[in-house]
């Protein structure tokens, strides 16, 4: 990776980011959502868990809007 990154140091631009760095995950944002929807289900069993978050995921994937902000808290996009 190393003489990759020195031969095309050109062009490409390679940081440092901390090993924990949960604020700098889009994930974390789209999980919030997703904790927060499901946070008070009294689930009888797994699959009814199951459910629920992939009926959140769906909703959200429908909602770019909600998943462009979770991309905007990073800090990591400038421009789009």
């Amino acid at each position: 990776m190393r003489q990759f990154i020195a031969a095309h140091a050109d062009w490409l631009t390679v940081s440092q980011l901390p090993l924990c760095s949960p604020d700098l995950n889009p994930q974390e944002g789209i999980w919030s959502l997703v904790k927060r929807d499901i946070g008070n289900l009294a689930a009888a069993d797994l699959g009814q868990i199951t459910r629920a978050v992939k009926r959140r995921l769906k909703q959200i994937q429908y909602r770019p809007d909600l998943v462009d902000g979770c991309l905007s808290d990073t800090g990591l996009i400038t421009d789009g």
